[in-house]
């Protein structure tokens, strides 16, 4: 049985699952109250300051209400992302798959696979939105509560998900790689972790501002409980109507997103990375 054990644990390299939800832990912990302040931007289209009132006039036991689905939801994220993308990218390569080809499949496939854990991110958004306080007292409330209205209420907004987590993968994969390749190597572990951070911080600010987007179109669509499914195109027209018909009003909390970005990123892959060489 342990030969067994043993070979099944290598087959599906378990090393990056791990890797990846202790790299998510550590990063969901340190950045959660400037996501939240980010959230607040998007779903109101208000600026930096007003969002920061918001919170801080709800009151530091707020300000942590709602990490529990992120937490959650990110630590296997990130397990699933790291996991699945070094399964399909190996698989494919030793098929005679070129390396892009391998790397972007694996990409698409792990992010794909990340949407099954949708409904942590649904509730978070329920739990983030301060008109919700009342109603949802926590995690597992709102869970039981979300119930009623049928499963596919778990699932409200999974098209802009979708679009986002399986592109921004592939980005994140193949330009990690190549910058990777780039950077010279350095034995000071300071310098090593510096360009670690950065590595991953710019990655993340490219890549979320290119998303953004999508991420508005989310969190209007899950703002929502029950009544109709919504077209998502709709819904994104709807916003930027109701925003003055600008583009750049949908762009409301690009900023502090890109600080958030890259403080989250950057850490996410220094976590990864260290972890990573503790593992193995």
């Amino acid at each position: 049985m342990s030969n067994i054990g043993y070979l099944l644990a290598d087959t599906l390299n378990w090393r990056e699952f791990a890797c990846g939800w202790g790299a998510a832990f550590i990063n969901v912990t340190v950045t959660y109250p400037i996501n939240k302040l980010i959230f607040r931007q998007m779903l109101h289209g208000v600026k930096l300051h007003h969002a920061f009132h918001q919170l801080r006039g709800e009151g530091i036991l707020f300000l942590y209400r709602g990490m529990l689905p992120p937490l959650c939801q990110k630590t296997f994220s990130l397990s699933i992302m790291f996991g699945v993308y070094e399964e399909v990218r190996s698989h494919l390569s030793e098929r005679g798959f070129s390396t892009y080809t391998a790397k972007a499949l694996g990409g698409l496939a792990s992010g794909t696979t990340e949407a099954i854990l949708m409904p942590f991110e649904r509730i978070q958004t329920l739990l983030a939105d301060g008109k919700y306080h009342d109603e949802y007292r926590n995690t597992l409330h709102a869970f039981k509560v979300l119930r009623n209205y049928g499963f596919g209420e778990y699932y409200r907004g999974l098209i802009p998900i979708l679009f986002r987590n399986g592109p921004s993968n592939v980005g994140f994969f193949i330009l990690r790689d190549e910058i990777q390749c780039r950077i010279p190597k350095h034995n000071n572990e300071i310098v090593r972790t510096t360009a670690e951070f950065f590595c991953g911080a710019m990655i993340g600010v490219v890549l979320s501002s290119i998303f953004f987007p999508l991420n508005v179109l989310k969190v209007a669509m899950q703002s929502k409980v029950g009544g109709p499914y919504e077209n998502p195109f709709k819904v994104l027209l709807q916003v930027y109507r109701e925003r003055g018909g600008k583009i750049r009003y949908i762009y409301h909390g690009v900023h502090t997103n890109c600080t958030r970005a890259f403080l989250s990123w950057g850490v996410m892959n220094t976590a990864y990375e260290h972890l990573k060489a503790i593992i193995y």
